[in-house]
């Protein structure tokens, strides 16, 4: 991900999480906020729960690696929180449910070569 769309100070996560309604699918919180700047952002938070830090890193930088496949409309800015439950999932379905969530809060930009 770009340095420009990413979220990482605390009083937007507490913005959004306050205002925007949850969306929960598998493994996933999802925290939307449609805004008026032409761009999007993404904030990704991984509990303790989860496991150790190298599991929290390595989470993180598989979805990190999801979120950069696709193109997405502008206007809006998303949190992302995982649960536990990602932990036994391989990444390919990792993969096709954030896809599946992202498609049914439709953010996703239409494409014409679509896999």
């Amino acid at each position: 991900m770009k340095k420009k769309n990413i979220l990482k100070e605390c009083r937007d996560f507490n913005r959004i999480i306050q205002n925007g309604k949850p969306f929960k699918y598998k493994d996933y919180f999802i925290y939307l906020e449609r805004c008026n700047n032409n761009d999007y952002k993404f904030g990704l938070s991984v509990g303790k729960k989860v496991g150790n830090a190298v599991t929290r890193n390595k989470v993180k930088r598989q979805l990190r690696n999801i979120i950069d496949q696709k193109v997405y409309q502008n206007n809006f800015n998303c949190i992302i929180i995982v649960s536990k439950g990602v932990l036994n999932k391989t990444f390919d379905e990792m993969k096709s449910n954030l896809y599946q969530a992202f498609k049914t809060l439709n953010i996703l930009k239409e494409d014409i070569n679509e896999e």
